[in-house]
């Protein structure tokens, strides 16, 4: 299992040495989006069924908090003692999650179940990416990464019909207590591999109780930002300004020093993945509504471009991975950067001339190939320039970028779209340009991605 092995078998993600631990990690990533995607479905009948109607945003917004209290936690903790602890405390987590939501009574306890989801799914993420470094070598990373792009948005194409069928046939109860019993079987999966993880010793844990702290600033923020944007009024955009700047403050002592000044190296590579995830996940909250609103297509039809982008995405994952260092980290990039802003941008055009939905289509084909181009190699990068003393600060700095960046966009785009009409014209295309233009705003910041070898 030593990752500086160069043996030919080495270079298989499932060669025997780690044949368990790629299907257990994968496993454990597709739960995580398949729980996302499938509670969208089902919340409306939770929802009614518990009387929470007027709790119902909150039981996505405090997932979305909770998370990034888990990935702090968990990039602290394995840094100090390795992935392995974390990543069992997490799973651990996670499931008694499922069984709380799984068994709720009433909205409140649902809430809270979803809050140790949020909570075990962020953990466990950033201790996957830790478990990657450790276990895997460094020419099997973006492989391993795609692997797990693939497994993140595979679930959109299935979540949401399977989370349909258990809730109409056994009970919406039974898509959270099945998804517990997958997790278990998936957990026993990947321990073995994580009791030969050595743990390691870290100068710097004395901070971890303030990056604690400061996480929970951050997830308070991200909290207020979501529910403002969502509820709107005239006190919304006072809100979300405040709780914007509270997030920005309190996230900066998560992020690599120089990353909100954009410095070359790692700092951009983490920032740059907020920067492209923020445009590409608010555009996506807009296009099934402008293509049911606008052209009077069905919600089953509008929906259906979502899982274009989740096939491009996963198609893109897999291409990068196959080519391997045949075409540069940076390389890689700047194209991904590159070609969803091209493919956010036709949405923009679309909405503006009142083009094709054929038109929109292909262009969320480009944004999700792109991402798919995109994200793995972001997070092979960071990997390339961490140790295992920052391995986990590395990787949880990454996806917080990514949470949080995403929270903000989508609020403020919700109020974009509200001062310019809800449901109408103005109100998609002023949406839309705000997305475009953060979009392009990523390109040159992809252009200061370097390897550590290029920023040394």
């Amino acid at each position: 299992m030593s990752p500086t092995s160069t043996t030919p078998t080495t270079h298989r993600l499932l060669a025997p040495q780690y044949l368990w631990t790629t299907i257990g990690s994968i496993t454990l990533i597709f739960l995580g989006a398949f729980e996302s995607l499938a509670v969208t479905t089902i919340m409306p009948t939770v929802s009614r069924e518990l009387d929470g109607q007027a709790l119902y945003s909150l039981a996505f917004s405090a997932t979305l908090a909770a998370s990034v209290i888990g990935m702090v936690v968990a990039g602290g903790w394995s840094d100090r003692r390795g992935p392995s602890g974390p990543l069992i405390a997490s799973m651990a987590i996670f499931v008694v999650g499922l069984v709380l939501s799984g068994t709720a009574e009433n909205m409140y306890v649902f809430i809270v179940g979803r809050f140790l989801q949020g909570l075990g799914s962020g953990a466990t993420i950033v201790a996957l990416y830790v478990v990657v470094a450790r276990i895997y070598p460094p020419t099997l990373h973006p492989r391993m990464f795609g692997a797990f792009a693939t497994a993140w948005v595979v679930p959109s194409l299935v979540g949401p019909p399977v989370a349909g069928v258990v809730a109409d046939t056994v009970g919406w109860h039974w898509v959270f207590l099945g998804v517990g019993v997958i997790a278990l079987v998936a957990a026993g999966a990947i321990v073995p591999a994580l009791l030969h993880l050595r743990s390691v010793s870290n100068t710097a844990a004395a901070g971890s109780t303030w990056a604690v702290l400061w996480a929970i600033v951050v997830a308070a923020g991200v909290l207020a930002i979501g529910l403002g944007g969502e509820n709107g009024g005239a006190l919304a955009w006072p809100i979300v300004v405040v709780a914007f700047v509270v997030v920005v403050l309190a996230v900066r002592p998560l992020l690599p020093r120089g990353t909100l000044r954009v410095k070359r190296g790692l700092p951009a590579t983490v920032i740059l993945r907020g920067a492209v995830a923020a445009p590409f996940f608010a555009t996506e909250v807009y296009l099934p509504y402008l293509l049911h609103e606008q052209y009077g297509l069905p919600s089953w039809l509008a929906g259906l471009i979502l899982t274009v982008g989740a096939v491009s995405w996963a198609t893109g994952s897999t291409l990068q991975g196959r080519l391997g260092e045949r075409m540069s980290h940076s390389t890689t990039v700047r194209l991904g950067a590159a070609i969803v802003f091209l493919g956010i941008a036709v949405q923009l055009v679309t909405a503006s001339l009142v083009l094709s939905p054929i038109v929109a289509a292909a262009g969320w084909l480009l944004a999700g190939g792109g991402m798919g181009l995109l994200f793995p190699r972001l997070s092979t990068l960071v990997l390339s320039m961490s140790d295992e003393t920052d391995q986990g600060f590395n990787s949880a700095a990454m996806t917080i970028a990514d949470s949080s960046a995403s929270a903000v966009t989508i609020a403020f785009a919700g109020l974009v779209f509200t001062a310019f009409g809800a449901a109408t014209g103005n109100g998609f295309v002023a949406a839309l340009a705000l997305t475009t233009v953060l979009a392009l705003a990523a390109m040159p910041i992809a252009a200061r991605v370097r390897t550590r070898a290029q920023a040394g």
